[in-house]
């Protein structure tokens, strides 16, 4: 857990891996309701030119949210997630999510966000938290 007191900009995070396993890419594609074959049918998605399945957008902004909020723990809400997709995930692979902060305000704490792959970035973005408890307190 992390006190807004301590952060400071330029602060990083420390590094998460997520190896992308096939079950991972189905599981979380199903439970977010994309049903969409290219996340989880294999043959389906090289004949739609991918070289295997892939994972979801939705995927990515939940895994994005929990390395952030891993880090600032409990006491801090997530504001914003602004996300942009790059290079596939595709299982057997590992996606190392990073992060700095960037700014610090009132509370607000904002964070530069990436996750690489073998391929390069599959995503980077920023995150807005709130820390209310230990502002107001």
């Amino acid at each position: 857990m992390t006190s807004y007191s301590d952060i400071a900009v330029g602060d990083s995070l420390p590094a998460l891996a997520i190896p992308l396993t096939r079950t991972l890419i189905v599981a979380t594609a199903i439970a977010s309701r994309d049903y969409q074959d290219v996340h989880h049918d294999p043959e389906l998605a090289r004949e739609r030119g991918s070289k295997d399945i892939f994972m979801n957008i939705l995927t990515t902004n939940g895994l994005v949210s929990r390395f952030v909020t891993d880090w600032a723990g409990p006491e801090a809400t997530v504001r914003a997630i602004k996300i942009r997709l790059g290079a596939p995930n595709y299982p057997g692979d590992t996606m190392t999510l990073t992060g700095e902060v960037t700014g610090k305000d009132a509370g607000s704490v904002d964070i530069a966000v990436r996750g690489e792959n073998g391929l390069g970035t599959h995503v980077k973005g920023t995150v807005s938290v709130l820390f209310t408890r230990e502002v107001t307190a």
